[in-house]
């Protein structure tokens, strides 16, 4: 009998949640494995469940938040809705 291997236990960053603009709502999750000092991932996922995820991690969880406002000030929130693929930031 073989088990599978767990899925690492992951801690969610504070600044994760729901963020709402135009009134489109979209899910931001920054995260990383839990007990770790390791870097910060992060991901937005819409309404519709697409998932947009950045490439690069993020030294601190308030660099991760930054840069997707950032993204939202820059492109609009619905920037995460236009593509007909996944985007990968």
């Amino acid at each position: 009998m073989t088990s599978k291997p767990k899925k690492p236990k992951l801690e969610h960053s504070e600044l994760s949640g729901e963020f709402t603009e135009d009134g489109v709502t979209v899910l931001v999750d920054i995260f990383r494995p839990a007990g770790t000092n390791a870097d910060w991932r992060m991901e937005v996922i819409t309404p519709e469940e697409d998932l947009i995820e950045w490439e690069e991690p993020f030294a601190t969880d308030r660099e991760a938040f930054d840069e997707f406002l950032a993204t939202v000030a820059r492109d609009g929130i619905r920037s995460f809705f236009d593509e007909a693929d996944p985007a990968i930031h």
